[in-house]
């Protein structure tokens, strides 16, 4: 088994996702907005987690279908916080965000079409998925349920909305938010990558938990990123501003305690997942 690269499997899934484009539909101005969005950047975390967790178990499973559905929804997520309705953002990794280039009623169908096609790549998923197992029904059983959970009320959909109308700035309050809002996708990424990786399934619960303290690392790495700026602006949601930088620290220190200690728990090749908790830790100190 060839060695895992996260940026080699970055390259590789930018072009991917490229050729995915053309699949979306014929050429339309809806169409270019979904590209214009998808195309803008980013780190692509969350499609090389799952390509991460797969090459662990080591059974060479195709999960590029299962690592664009993340992507698709994670992007369908950015494209709605930036609505004017929403957190009103103008920019989005230095650049203009899709409602300034497309307009506001382009964006949110965009925004529909991304997580409709998401949905699709579960049903491809699976049908490539049972080239290697018979149990493909049951895989895409669960990938649906657990991304219905990922994106509604429950996640990224409930989380929004509480970030835009938090009742109170208390410290649980805010971890709510960060969980609906950040880490149940993060969840639904190690999910994916073990369930169409061909992971065992009794430790799917294991995996889900990695994800949350993943997700939450992430998250506070990222508050302290901000925290200056964030002190600047009034009702910010962040974890660093309520704790102290000091305790957000610890806190993240701990989220990352716990995850080593779960992933020590699973009988695969987990290097990688040290790796990428380094570079996460290295962006908090940045």
């Amino acid at each position: 088994m060839n060695e895992f690269s996260f940026s080699k499997s970055k390259i590789d899934f930018e072009k991917s996702l490229e050729k995915a484009v053309f699949s979306l539909g014929e050429s339309s101005k809806l169409r270019d907005a979904c590209e214009y969005a998808l195309l803008n950047g980013g780190k692509r975390i969350r499609p090389l987690i799952v390509f991460m967790i797969a090459h662990a178990i080591g059974k060479n499973f195709d999960v590029l279908q299962a690592a664009l559905c993340i992507e698709y929804f994670h992007t369908a997520s950015l494209i709605v916080d930036d609505l004017p309705c929403m957190d009103n953002d103008d920019f989005r990794r230095e650049k203009p965000s899709l409602h300034k280039v497309f307009g506001e009623a382009t964006a949110l169908l965009a925004s529909y079409s991304l997580m409709t096609a998401g949905f699709q790549k579960i049903y491809e998923g699976s049908k490539e998925y049972a080239k290697y197992a018979d149990n493909s029904n049951e895989i895409c059983s669960i990938a649906l349920h657990e991304i219905s959970l990922a994106a509604g009320l429950d996640g990224a959909t409930g989380g929004q909305y509480l970030d835009l109308y938090p009742d109170t700035l208390s410290l649980e309050r805010v971890k709510s938010i960060i969980e609906k809002k950040t880490t149940r996708l993060f969840e639904t990424s190690f999910l994916y990558g073990w369930l169409f990786g061909g992971g065992d399934l009794s430790l799917l619960q294991t995996i889900k938990k990695i994800g949350y303290h993943f997700g939450m690392a992430f998250q506070i790495a990222d508050d302290l990123k901000d925290f200056m700026q964030d002190k600047k602006r009034e009702n910010s949601i962040n974890l660093a501003l309520i704790l102290g930088q000091k305790k957000a620290k610890e806190a993240f220190n701990l989220e990352c305690l716990q995850l080593n200690e779960l992933v020590k728990t699973l009988k695969i090749k987990t290097e990688n997942f040290f790796l990428l908790q380094k570079k996460l830790e290295d962006y908090a100190k940045n």
